[in-house]
């Protein structure tokens, strides 16, 4: 199968594109090492240093996407930024990664964990080194930061964590609310399935690639397995998980996100629960990227010069001002019409002193009328967006009339003037200032179910003039979680319960004329895995409530910071020169949803777009090409079907080294069990040096 190429857009008018620097401070130099580990494994590591006869501190990303492809133009993007300002920063791939030695494991798993501090310890050792250590990572690596700060190694004194998580569970790939997350417990399991089969490297192994890549393929098993094996919060998910002890981090935390990453409440839950002498938290528009790299939304701002601060506070023992520094800065989004991207969007920094902070007050909102069957079809959902937007053109989500017509709405009217009559809950006049929120909306709702099992799922939309509805935030809650995550409690048949639970954490300004709608639904596919004999339930508002964190405007209560908050512009180092050639193929839609009338079957066709083709400097030719498909019919909850397919290519024309990855990963229900299907084909030309299938049938639980 051809790939399908998509070459990056130039950037909009009003997106801030990097400024590219080659004037640093100091001259740098970089060299490829194997790093020594106890049990004589070496670990592939790419070092950027500036060239000093002086030990300069070091800076640490431990990840397993191949340093020496799949991530090498985000890291030359920034660790030669950081050598150029006095640091050696340092890129490694984890174990049966990459060109690394070694079998893969799990996620996050004890090994890869304890490599990691034995990583930092040779680093600190090194003679180049001050014996300082800070790490700093995105999504794998930022939660690798946090996991080993967690473990507090001596050397390492600070980190930068980005879009991650402090709960494996709750706030990851795999479930959301106690409910399996169809979307992307399915898609990354089927995308680090092809990722972990990818071969070494000859370029940078040598003649050892077959030998090690063959070795490493006899290892690899489907994660999706061990996922859908712990359905509850149990110990598999507490590992990792530095929720079970912030006490346990001693290292300094830069805790980033952004309000359109699905990690983003991990900030504010470490600015509240670590020492505020030794966090600060930052989160601003961004998808799931560093936000210095001017991808949608914006602004991007001067991130790497914003992280030189950390660094040099923590490392070096300068006095930067990062201390000084507001606890948490958002951004608070003004009201905007519903689109798939924004090169940026309209807004304003502010900061907090504490966290959760005075200048936010919980509001309730009374839901009013009469009791209502809430039985959503089960494609309901179909315009969530995307899980993990990456900046591209179809990742948020559209217009959410659709999704509310699915749903029970209740709508608040936001007022324009205290002449209109109209009063923000309770009792307050607006004024005709917006409603500001910031912080994670609650939920209260009165439930009559008729099943054992069910889910019910909030959104929170601002609903224009016009009519159309922007979705702000949303929650999910598995209905057998009510009691906790780490337990099972069926609803009593026909029984009427008060059930509770938070929206994701969301900073959004509501202006005067609109109106805020809060749409329940029983159904969010494909996000939600749907509960096989759900039949939906009633809802009765009498009883029920919305809790809004509204932030006092103009930031008058003690423990705000309302002074002007700016950063840099984002500026990086010379791009790696990575090139992207054009195809013949037709380019497909990122995100197309596909209806059988007759059938009353839904289906939503995505292409991940991670990159495409693409040739390295070094002579590699790359090449990539997913397809996620996600099937229902809308009455049939047991119809859900998720399938993923992969082809990878890696080319070394100069070496006469061609080699393909295909992988197939399918997940299909009865009402007891998950039905997980798995495929790997690996070939060197036409020769298949390796093909494996499984097939495992896992019990429903709580999924």
């Amino acid at each position: 199968m051809s790939p399908t190429v998509r070459t990056p857009a130039a950037p909009t008018p009003a997106a801030r594109t990097p400024v590219i620097r080659t004037d640093f401070p100091h001259v740098t130099t970089h060299e490829d090492v194997r790093i020594p580990l106890s049990d004589g494994t070496l670990l592939y590591a790419r070092v950027w240093r500036p060239v000093t006869d002086e030990p300069v501190p070091a800076l640490l990303e431990y990840l397993p996407y191949r340093l020496s492809d799949w991530t090498a133009p985000r890291d030359h993007q920034r660790h030669p930024w950081y050598a150029g300002h006095g640091y050696a920063s340092v890129r490694v791939d984890v174990r049966g990664h990459g060109n690394s030695e070694g079998l893969p494991g799990d996620e996050y798993d004890a090994t890869e964990l304890a490599d990691g501090v034995e990583v930092i310890d040779w680093l600190a050792a090194q003679p180049w080194c001050t014996g300082k250590v800070g790490m700093f990572g995105i999504s794998w690596g930022g939660f690798n930061a946090l996991q080993l700060a967690a473990l507090a190694p001596e050397p390492l004194k600070a980190i930068v964590t980005v879009c991650s998580s402090d709960d494996r569970y709750d706030n990851d790939v795999h479930y959301m609310g106690g409910s399996v997350l169809a979307v992307d417990m399915h898609a990354w399991a089927a995308t680090m399935l092809a990722f972990v089969s990818r071969p070494p490297d000859p370029a940078y192994v040598g003649d050892a690639w077959r030998a090690m890549w063959l070795r490493r393929l006899d290892a690899v098993e489907p994660f999706l397995h061990t996922w859908l094996d712990h359905q509850t919060r149990d110990a598999y998910w507490k590992h990792g998980s530095v929720c079970e002890e912030y006490g346990a981090i001693r290292a300094a935390v830069l805790a980033v996100g952004g309000w359109h990453d699905p990690y983003r409440d991990t900030v504010l839950r470490l600015v509240e629960h670590l020492d505020p002498g030794r966090v600060r938290g930052l989160i601003g528009p961004w998808s799931h990227q560093y936000p210095d790299r001017g991808l949608p939304p914006g602004p991007a701002i001067g991130f790497l010069q914003e992280t030189l601060r950390w660094w040099d506070q923590h490392l070096k023992d300068r006095d930067t001002g990062v201390m000084a520094e507001p606890l948490l800065r958002s951004w608070i989004s003004d009201s905007h019409p519903p689109a798939t991207v924004y090169p940026e969007l309209p807004g304003r920094w502010v900061g907090d002193r504490a966290w959760p902070s005075p200048n936010v007050t919980p509001t309730p909102y009374s839901l009013r009328g009469d009791p209502i069957v809430v039985n959503s079809p089960q494609h309901t959902g179909l315009d969530a967006g995307r899980y993990f937007p990456f900046g591209n053109d179809a990742d948020l989500p559209p217009d959410q009339r659709d999704e509310d017509a699915k749903s029970a709405c209740f709508d608040f009217q936001v007022a324009g003037d205290t002449s209109g009559g109209e009063f923000r809950a309770g009792g307050e006049a607006a004024g005709g200032e917006p409603i500001e929120i910031l912080g994670r909306p609650r939920v209260r709702l009165r439930l009559r179910v008729d099943a054992p099992a069910g889910q019910v799922i909030a959104r929170l939309c601002d609903i224009a003039p016009d009519g159309s509805s922007t979705l702000v935030t949303r929650g999910v809650l598995n209905l057998s979680a009510r009691h906790g995550r780490d337990r099972i409690d069926p609803w009593p048949e026909g029984a009427t319960e008060d059930v509770a639970f938070e929206l994701n954490g969301i900073g959004h300004a509501f202006p005067p004329g609109h109106r805020i709608r809060l749409a329940v639904s029983s159904a969010y596919w494909p996000w939600i895995w749907p509960q096989a004999g759900s039949a939906g339930f009633t809802l009765d508002p009498a009883g029920s409530s919305l809790e809004l964190p509204v932030r006092a405007h103009g930031g008058t209560e003690e423990g705000a910071d309302e002074k002007a908050i700016s950063f840099e512009p984002p500026e990086q180092a010379e791009p790696l020169g990575v090139s992207f050639p054009a195809t013949l193929d037709e380019e497909r839609p990122e995100r197309l949803v596909v209806r059988d009338v007759a059938e009353g079957v839904w289906r939503l066709e995505v292409d991940p777009r991670y990159g495409g083709s693409r040739f390295y400097p070094d002579g590699l030719e790359f090449s990539e090409d997913a397809r996620e498909t996600y099937t229902i019919q809308e009455r049939d909850p047991l119809s859900a079907r998720t399938l993923s397919r992969w082809t990878i290519r890696l080319h070394r024309p100069d070496l006469a080294w061609d080699t393909r990855v295909e992988t197939r990963s399918e997940i299909r229900c009865d009402a007891d069990d998950f039905i997980a299907t798995d495929e790997v084909i690996c070939r060197v030309g036409e020769e298949v040096v390796h093909h494996r299938t499984w097939e495992k049938r896992i019990p429903r639980t709580a999924g």
